[in-house]
């Protein structure tokens, strides 16, 4: 089920048990002058489909092709009605099966799967397309992150040696904050590492308060405001990590805002449900 689904979260209010997979989306972002984008139409278990290599929501579709993923996205965006539509391959560059808690109860789990990857992007509309640098993770939880979260801040960055460093800033709803400091290798290795002291950052537009990990004594700079909504910011920063300057990608989220009234009936705006 998708965890910002304002449908979802109804259903599992009228219904603990609802089917999480008459929730399913695939989410597209893009960013760039002329180019920006927001796909996130929820569909119906009557629209999904599964396999072990393939999973497909609607007209748009994953599928694990020999050492590719590879996703045909067949979408439209909103609020006003824009076509993406095209091919999106991921190459990882090696394949993780690490996985970790996000709280003490073991309810919530993150992993990345490929933490260093290429992509191949070829999109027909809007008529785009690049190579670059991809990072591929995943999330699961059994229940909503309201019952265990307050804010988490998230961050990953390349160093020097092309490992790529992930950094899990949790505030759960009761007991102490979790750390997580991990530094995924190319050769497999994986390190724990001590993140280094918290520095704030502006509020958002929305005034969500933010706060990024880095080196004492460092200064942390927004480069790129990428999402800023009532309860979740993407951006990128510039930041120091292991005494390397280093370009971050980062995310807030403030769940109370995300489980509030007012903002569950603004999301079907940006979300919309068909099928």
């Amino acid at each position: 089920g998708s965890v910002f689904s304002p449908y979802y979260h109804w259903a599992l209010k009228k219904n603990p048990s609802a089917d999480p997979e008459n929730h399913c989306c695939i989410n597209v972002a893009l960013y760039g002058n002329g180019a920006r984008r927001w796909t996130m139409t929820e569909r119906s278990r009557a629209s999904v489909s599964r396999s072990a290599h393939h999973f497909a929501v609607g007209p748009s579709s994953l599928e694990w092709k020999n050492d590719a993923l590879e996703l045909g996205i067949n979408e439209w965006s909103v609020p006003i009605p824009k076509q993406v539509r095209g091919k999106i391959r991921i190459y990882p560059d090696q394949l993780f099966h690490f996985v970790t808690a996000l709280d003490d109860q073991g309810l919530h789990h993150w992993g990345p799967i490929a933490p260093s990857a290429r992509v191949d992007v070829e999109l027909e509309s809007p008529g785009i397309s690049w190579k670059g640098h991809a990072y591929l993770d995943s999330n699961e939880g059994e229940e909503l992150l309201v019952h265990r979260f307050t804010e988490w801040d998230w961050s990953r960055a390349t160093l020097a040696d092309g490992s790529t460093a992930v950094i899990y800033d949790v505030q759960p709803k009761e007991g102490p904050d979790r750390l997580l400091g991990l530094r995924f290798f190319a050769d497999g290795r994986i390190e724990e590492f001590m993140p280094p002291p918290r520095h704030s950052l502006p509020k958002t537009g929305w005034r969500i308060a933010r706060r990024m990990r880095s080196d004492e004594g460092s200064t942390v700079r927004v480069i790129d405001m990428l999402e800023d909504t009532p309860f979740y910011e993407r951006s990128v920063l510039v930041s120091s990590l292991f005494g390397e300057r280093v370009i971050s990608m980062h995310e807030t989220l403030n769940v109370p805002r995300l489980s509030s009234p007012i903002v569950q009936r603004m999301l079907p705006f940006r979300m919309p449900r068909f099928g």
